[in-house]
């Protein structure tokens, strides 16, 4: 199998504008999602539960949130691209050119709606509305970024980015 036909197997068109990438499934665009959902959620959740069990104040531990949604969610990416024997300093750029976007709308949506949810920032590691919250609040931020992926995708950049080094 040559590797235009295996790019092809991943959802990519070859026939239109943006660098050659005419389009990108939905498939194509919820798998990098759920990808990018992955890291930011390990990050998320962590950096809650540091924040929750030490008892710092809801700005403090949406910061540390954040910053370990972004960390983990470059991780997981650069862990792929790593692996594929590319350099670090290139494997930095390209996680951070595909996945910066679609981490910041998946945190702008997360941390939105829990700070909206009432009673959600003040809930505590035991209480059900702490993980229901975020539970919704992390499937809300998969379905507004998954447009936003394919979108990306389909003009050669964030996670097309990532497929030309597998």
């Amino acid at each position: 199998m040559d590797s235009a036909h295996a790019h092809e197997e991943h959802g990519h068109r070859h026939d239109g504008p943006g660098g050659g990438h005419g389009g990108a499934s939905w498939a194509v665009a919820a798998g990098a999602t759920l990808h990018c959902l992955t890291g930011c959620a390990v990050g998320e959740v962590l950096g809650m539960v540091i924040g929750t069990a030490l008892g710092w104040g809801n700005v403090a531990t949406m910061i540390v949130a954040i910053a370990l949604a972004f960390l983990f969610g470059y991780a997981l990416t650069l862990r792929g691209i790593l692996a594929a024997g590319v350099d670090l300093r290139t494997a930095v750029r390209v996680a951070l050119a595909a996945d910066t976007l679609s981490i910041a709308v998946m945190e702008l949506i997360d941390n939105g709606v829990i700070a909206l949810w009432p009673g959600a920032m003040d809930a505590q590691l035991s209480e059900a509305l702490f993980w229901f919250a975020l539970a919704i609040s992390l499937a809300l931020a998969f379905v507004v970024t998954t447009p936003v992926n394919k979108w990306m995708i389909g003009r050669g950049r964030g996670h097309a980015v990532v497929h030309r080094y597998h």
